[in-house]
């Protein structure tokens, strides 16, 4: 071990009493109130979509093999949002500096005993919930046996005979990358809570360097069961549990950041021969698999499955036997896994109940009060957009991921607003669609356009509402509208009536012989584009005449529709007479 870690063995390090540590790291106020506003559940979930957003519909599955069947498992292993380690006092924040957020139990020195921090429990609770699970109102806990320089104990704590949580479920469809229509379900076998192992850097040939602020940091492991069998659909299960766990407050970090690993396990089989022999959790008929371990990105997911994929088939073809083994594989190499040791079985990590640990008994009350308070997920969140706002999926999607949730309660902001100031009784979605397009497009075309941020916004919900709210009561046209928005966004401080009157912008309804002589006015500059139309049948010249109109000196007391059917009824009822 380097003397860096060695040195830390020396110090005295002390240790809290339990009922002085807080109980809760991740501590979410409206959690506590079954009335929770709705905008501050959407933001809060709209929050943690922003870092796992969905990898996009594809258009083929180029990942599927004619001649063999590809299954994948997947074990995903998160670090939970608490404060504490698993089973140690010690700090869980992140540190630049090693080994300086370590507890006695953590390096195993002699005499420490775990005790169990009472932070994880809530955050793996909403994690199976979220995942549909069945909690275990009664779980253990057990030590595997292993011999590794970053297990310092020589074994590491899980959940083997009774895990925190079973049979879950994640569905996965066109929201989460899968082509339109295709939806694909993938089984969880269990949820158990389990230690993190310290870090290792090597140094040299003969050196290894050890970080044990890592070791003990509480994971919760979600074993799937082999029903993946593309590796896209394996990285988009990924990504989909990932964005899960943000959304109910269950991680602080993903993937990205390191704080979820998956693990994969990997066997091919020919479609035409017999089932395989092997077997796994009541699946039977698989090929013999291989584990590729501590995989860190999505992409490194997919690379890597197709990279043992196709080594498996090679083996095969050339009359090979593939081994059960432990892989590596590495950004470097992209297109080959690395043999790192020869699988262990279940029976080689002598798994045994943990003496110095009791069982965690949850009640059923606790259960029932965290689902009842989970917060939507990305999911949940798109398609209350689309049914109770009748947003297009895309305008949903796209708000859900946009600026931290602030666009999303903003939008919902304008919408309350308007329905607070209507006249008649109305709802959200009498009014959601309009808002979503001010909101996104209308707005969002302003700040693109500056390259601004959110943050730099300076329209309120109110003064949006109002805007909008003159716009369906006809008071000003959408050009008007669109004109008063820029003057706000550009640091007009004028009310939005102000602004109608100052500006004389109040709509007055033309007469059709008003309409009708400007359009004649417009065709008479334009006769080529009416020939084009009439002759030729190119009826998109009609939209740069309609443009024409829209530059009018009076756009703003025009209607569009009423100005393309006047254009529509001069050029094409004539040419008919």
């Amino acid at each position: 071990m380097h003397g860096r870690c060695l040195a830390w063995t020396r110090q005295r390090l002390p240790l809290r009493p339990l009922s002085s540590l807080r109980p809760f790291h991740s501590y979410t106020p409206w959690l506590q109130n079954d009335r929770a506003p709705l905008r501050k559940q959407l933001k809060d979930a709209a929050k943690a979509a922003r870092v796992a957003p969905a990898a996009g519909p594809t258009t083929a599955r180029r990942d599927i093999l004619d001649d063999w069947e590809l299954t994948v498992g997947i074990e995903i292993h998160a670090q939970l949002n608490v404060s504490r380690k698993l089973f140690s006092p010690a700090i869980t924040a992140p540190s630049a500096t090693p080994n300086d957020q370590i507890a006695p139990f953590d390096i195993a020195l002699p005499g420490s005993l775990p005790v169990l921090q009472p932070g994880v429990v809530l955050p793996a609770l909403r994690a199976a919930l979220a995942l549909r699970c069945t909690v275990e109102p009664v779980s253990g806990f057990d030590r595997k046996h292993y011999f590794y320089h970053d297990q310092p104990a020589g074994y590491q704590i899980t959940q083997y005979y009774y895990p925190f949580a079973k049979n879950g479920q994640v569905v996965l469809n066109a929201e989460d990358g899968l082509e339109e229509g295709r939806t694909l379900t993938v089984n969880i076998k269990q949820v158990q809570l389990e230690q993190d192992t310290a870090r290792t850097q090597e140094d040299d040939a003969n050196t290894a360097l050890i970080d044990f602020n890592r070791c003990g940091q509480a994971l919760v492991e979600i074993i799937s069961l082999p029903d993946l069998h593309s590796p896209r659909d394996a990285a988009q299960y990924v990504r989909k549990i990932q964005s899960i766990l943000y959304a109910v407050d269950s991680v602080t970090t993903g993937m990205e950041q390191g704080g979820l690993r998956a693990d994969v396990n990997v066997s091919v089989r020919r479609r035409d021969a017999a089932a395989g022999p092997y077997a796994y959790s009541g699946v039977t008929g698989l090929g013999q698999r291989t584990e590729i371990k501590n995989l860190s990105t999505f992409k490194g997911i997919e690379d890597a499955i197709e990279a043992e994929r196709d080594r498996q088939i090679r083996v095969l073809e050339q009359g090979g036997v593939v081994e059960g083994e432990t892989r590596g594989w590495s950004m470097t190499t992209p297109n080959e896994t690395k043999r790192l040791r020869g699988k262990e079985g279940e029976v080689d990590y002598r798994y045994m109940p943990d003496a110095d640990i009791p069982p965690l008994y949850l009640s059923n009350d606790l259960i029932s009060w965290v689902k009842k308070t989970l917060p939507p997920t990305e999911s949940d969140l798109v398609h209350l957009l689309v049914n109770d706002y009748d947003l297009t999926f895309a305008d949903a999607s796209t708000l859900v991921q946009l600026d931290d949730g602030e666009r999303l309660i903003f939008f919902q902001q304008v919408v309350d607003e308007l329905i607070a100031s209507s006249r008649f009784e109305t709802t959200t979605r009498d009014h959601g669609k309009l808002v979503g397009n001010w909101v996104l497009h209308e707005l969002g075309a302003l700040l693109s356009s500056d390259g601004r941020h959110w943050d730099d916004n300076v329209v309120t919900s109110r003064t949006m509402a109002d805007l909008i709210y003159r716009l369906k009561a006809n008071e000003i046209t959408g050009v008007s509208a669109k004109q008063i928005l820029k003057l706000i966004y550009n640091g007009d401080k004028r009310s939005v009536p102000n602004i109608i009157t100052q500006e004389d912008l109040r709509f007055f309804e033309m007469s059709s012989e008003s309409y009708e002589g400007i359009a004649k006015d417009i065709i008479e500059k334009h006769p080529q584009h009416v020939r084009d139309i009439v002759e030729k049948g190119k009826i998109g010249k009609l939209q740069f005449l309609m443009g024409q109109m829209m530059r009018h000196p009076r756009k703003g007391d025009m209607r569009a529709p009423i100005a393309e059917q006047t254009l529509r009824r001069l050029i094409l009822n004539d040419s008919e007479g």
